[in-house]
């Protein structure tokens, strides 16, 4: 009678917490019918010494992506947001660690896993300086399913029997559509050993973070019953029997599901179609004749819509882009409330494909249709059923779900609901007119509510100080806000640490500004005629001004390029600057000198293409070069017999004070930089580099005489200079 199924992924590489992006997600599908299961939960780290003790977080959800919070910032306004299920795996003493948590009878559909370690420390590691420790993670899912359930059907007594204690009894029961509710009744309850009967019933899935199971005890022979308001619609609802007698004693009872089903009221489909072609065509001929119909049923459909529970007004979906939907009412924005029943709006969620962005529904209540001063309009958004009944003592609740409620009235006229990730199912917009003393104060009166639905990537698209990220696992799509200048929250809405306008003009005025010391590296190199180390120093400083005026996070931010080309030719300006200052250093023959010129430099332009950010990018060349200065240096100490350079004052003036400034800013490069004090870190790399530079560049050749301006024109007229070349005979 049982299937065991087993379905795994692959394991990813966890990371530190800083925004949703960097949980690591997994996306299973439970099978119909499934009695039991059990996730079977990885975790492993590295051996090296860089590892220690973590606690890694695990989350788990059904039908969309958990809603996590591990930073403890605030959500945006009108997001409601309930607490996710989560567990703790340490990793201390031991490299594995093997967890298992078992859920019994779950809700079949989509199941999310979001695994993350804790919050990340915010310092800038260099790629290739230090060796990050591993932590992997991998989830695998086991269920039991049952091939042949029995069906109960609606109405019809069914006798069953619980084997034993040990072997609950499983039935499922489709619930219709437009159920306003189920009654469950279990009568003629009889133990083997004619004891007195105690079984107990579970009604209803599981479903992560928080299960509305219901649950019903039953003792003796005496009928029990249980009655339940909006159940899902269009879906199986499982029952659950286990006996609570000792021993092995079978149990034989009888069991009775009946459903009350509500008639709705709406427009007829053939105008519904009608008014869908006229707003997407616009006027045709003859479409003015055959609106008098609708004119002339507008009485009968008024005096059917009285008589229903509740009132359907038709909604079309239309997809826009990846998790961006827009809902459209065919009848109009603006929707008709009455106290008689309940204005309902179906929200189609179950694509599959839905569930990783934000759905968003706006009420607006147009204050001159209402009447009645203290009258509300009462909405409910709800999964898989609606709610049929929106009375002040309801709290939006369904039989197996929790609603998120509205309310608009004459003094507060708006009003806003963000659902983050919602679940993967039917969604309802429930609408109700309610007055102060009874529905016999609101009488035939009607509010208009203009309601705007749609389902967007992020909800505001993460702000000014936000980016949405589209992210991906397998074929799974869903979004994420990634915040900058020290905003946070799911849709950066939060400024507790918030850069004000102040200190993001400082740091772009810092980033930029800092590289304007490379121009004395600039005059130092022109006055000893150096152009092409001029060109390059150039070069830098001038890509290096604009990235960082285009990299900043805030407002202060110009980019005069597109940022990707911006940040190539950063990196190469600045790996190339240290490369010919180093083979200038080394003093070799000219024509050397340039070939090894362009030759370092395509060679580093195709290494930065590979890869951007490695440590070698910039040691590489630096070491290279370094061995050809150290080997021109001795080469020119042996061939001169004393050490070279020869002169003491430019080693302790020049060469000792350049190098000093290169290893603090190598030093403060690598090991000292944070996402919190990068502004003026990185601007200290700046000066201190430019500083270096200006300091190593070696004195001009003797046979070459400064620039002299004064020399070159003087009363429009050229002083030329013969050289000649003196021949010496030896005798």
């Amino acid at each position: 009678l049982y299937v065991s199924e087993y379905f795994s992924q692959s394991a990813q590489k966890l990371s530190f917490y800083s925004w949703y992006g960097n949980a690591k997600l997994f996306h299973f599908h439970v099978p119909e019918d499934t009695v039991l299961l059990r996730w079977l939960l990885q975790a492993s780290r590295g051996k090296g010494p860089e590892c220690t003790s973590m606690e890694i977080t695990v989350h788990f959800r059904h039908g969309a992506p958990p809603v996590i919070n591990p930073l403890g910032t605030r959500f945006p306004a009108n997001a409601t947001v309930r607490p996710s299920y989560n567990i703790s795996i340490t990793l201390s003493s031991a490299v594995q660690n093997t967890t298992f948590v078992n859920v019994t009878s779950p809700a079949a559909g989509d199941w999310f896993i979001a695994a993350h370690l804790p919050e990340a420390a915010g310092r800038i590691e260099v790629k290739g300086f230090s060796t990050p420790c591993p932590y992997m993670f991998q989830a695998d899912m086991f269920v039991l399913r049952l091939t042949d359930m029995p069906v109960l059907e609606p109405g019809v007594p069914m006798p069953h029997t619980v084997v034993s204690p040990a072997k609950p009894l499983h039935v499922k029961v489709f619930v219709p559509k437009h159920a306003s509710g189920m009654r469950f009744q279990l009568s003629s309850c009889v133990t083997s050993e004619q004891r007195a009967c105690a079984v107990r019933v579970l009604l209803g899935s599981i479903t992560l973070p928080q299960s509305f199971q219901k649950s019903l005890t039953c003792t003796g022979s005496i009928n029990c019953s249980l009655a339940l308001d909006s159940p899902p619609w269009e879906k199986w609802l499982q029952i659950m029997v286990e006996s609570l007698g000792t021993g092995n004693a079978s149990v034989s009872l009888e069991m009775l599901a009946s459903f009350t089903v509500c008639r709705p009221g709406s427009a007829s489909s053939f105008l519904n179609f009608i008014s869908l072609n006229q707003s997407q065509a616009g006027a045709r001929p003859g479409a003015a004749g055959s609106s008098a119909p609708a004119a002339g049923e507008a009485p009968r459909n008024v005096s059917s819509q009285r008589s229903s529970c509740l009132q359907s007004q038709p909604v079309v979906r239309e997809d826009l882009d990846v998790v961006s939907v827009r809902y459209r009412l065919l009848n109009g924005p603006s929707v008709p409330v009455n106290s008689l029943s309940p204005t309902l709006l179906l929200l189609n969620l179950n694509t599959g494909v839905d569930s990783g962005g934000s759905l968003v529904v706006n009420l607006l209540l147009n204050k001159t249709s209402v009447s009645l001063a203290n009258a509300t309009v009462a909405a409910c958004v709800s999964a898989a059923s609606p709610v049929l009944s929106l009375n002040a003592s309801r709290n939006c609740s369904t039989a197996f779900s929790q609603g998120y409620p509205l309310r608009v009235s004459t003094s507060s006229g708006e009003a806003m609901l963000i659902v983050l990730y919602p679940q993967t199912d039917d969604w309802f917009l429930s609408l109700q007119l309610l007055c102060p003393r009874g529905q016999g104060e609101c009488g035939s009166a009607e509010a208009k509510v203009t309601v705007f639905v749609y389902l967007t990537p992020c909800f505001n698209d993460c702000g000014p100080y936000g980016q949405c990220s589209l992210l991906r696992r397998h074929g799974y799509l869903y979004a994420g806000c990634s915040c900058k200048a020290g905003w946070g929250g799911w849709s950066c809405t939060d400024d507790t640490k918030a850069q004000t306008v102040g200190t993001q003009n400082l740091a772009t005025l810092l980033l930029t500004l800092s590289n304007l010391m490379f121009l004395p590296a600039i005059a130092v190199a022109v006055y000893r005629y150096y152009l092409v180390e001029a060109s390059v120093y150039t070069y830098t400083m001038f890509f290096s001004t604009f990235y960082h005026a285009c990299d900043q996070p805030g407002v202060a931010v110009m980019c005069i390029m597109d940022y990707d080309t911006l940040q190539y030719c950063d990196f190469l300006g600045s790996v190339v600057s240290i490369w010919v200052t180093i083979l200038c250093m080394a003093r070799l023959k000219k024509i050397l000198k340039y070939v090894l010129f362009i030759l370092g430099t395509l060679l580093i332009a195709m290494s930065l293409q590979l890869d951007r950010r490695g440590v070698w990018n910039m040691m590489g060349p630096c070491l290279f070069a370094l061995i050809i200065m150290v080997t021109a240096w001795v080469h020119h100490g042996a061939k001169r017999r004393h050490c070279y350079p020869s002169s003491w004052k430019r080693w302790v003036f020049y060469l000792l004070p350049g190098i000093t400034l290169a290893f603090i800013a190598i030093s403060v490069y690598a090991f000292m930089e944070t996402n919190e004090n990068y502004y003026y870190t990185h601007s200290i790399w700046h000066v201190l580099v430019a500083c270096s530079v200006a300091f190593l560049l070696p004195p001009r050749d003797k046979h070459k005489k400064p620039w002299a301006w004064s020399q070159k024109l003087t009363c429009r007229y050229q002083i030329c200079q013969n050289d000649r070349e003196e021949l010496y005979a030896v005798t």
